[in-house]
């Protein structure tokens, strides 16, 4: 029955992260612009710093990603959730071709989460209640990608990467 308990809750937290992740993009989302670089017409986009976890990138089919993580805790057509060791959960979510459109980690209480740098770059932006996030949109590459960090006694770093 506490694990039956468990599951449903980690699902209920992973959903309210993907939730999160798209009303932010909505709310604060940043667009990465192409910029010129010298007095050439060049132009460079950023690359993107993560696009995956554990080997699965967005527009993967469902079955590749069962091929790579296993048997997910909840398996649907449209989502497969996933329990790691040390609290690391991740939810990916699939499009009508069952291709990932949507991956989210969650890091319980922060732990083995990747540093903000190596996912988003650049500062992250402070709320008044002392959570962090930002999120960096690639136009030109379809997809956006946040870090969310929760304030209070429990904290939970979110990672999403999902197609715009």
């Amino acid at each position: 029955m506490r694990n039956k308990l468990r599951k449903v809750l980690s699902v209920a937290v992973a959903l309210l992260a993907i939730t999160l992740a798209g009303l932010l993009s909505s709310v604060y989302g940043q667009t990465q612009k192409t910029r010129a670089v010298g007095s050439a017409a060049t132009s460079v986009v950023q690359q993107p710093l993560f696009t995956e976890f554990k080997g699965v990138k967005l527009g993967m089919s469902a079955q590749e990603v069962r091929a790579k993580l296993g048997d997910p805790v909840l398996k649907d057509d449209s989502m497969d959730y996933f329990i790691f060791a040390d609290g690391v959960t991740a939810q990916f979510a699939y499009d009508k071709a069952h291709a990932v459109k949507t991956i989210s980690i969650d890091y319980a209480g922060g732990n083995g989460a990747p540093e903000y740098r190596a996912v988003v770059g650049a500062e992250l932006e402070t709320r008044p209640d002392g959570s962090t996030y930002k999120i960096v949109r690639y136009e030109s590459l379809g997809f956006w990608v946040s870090y969310n960090r929760s304030a209070g006694p429990v904290i939970t770093v979110t990672i999403t990467i999902q197609k715009m």
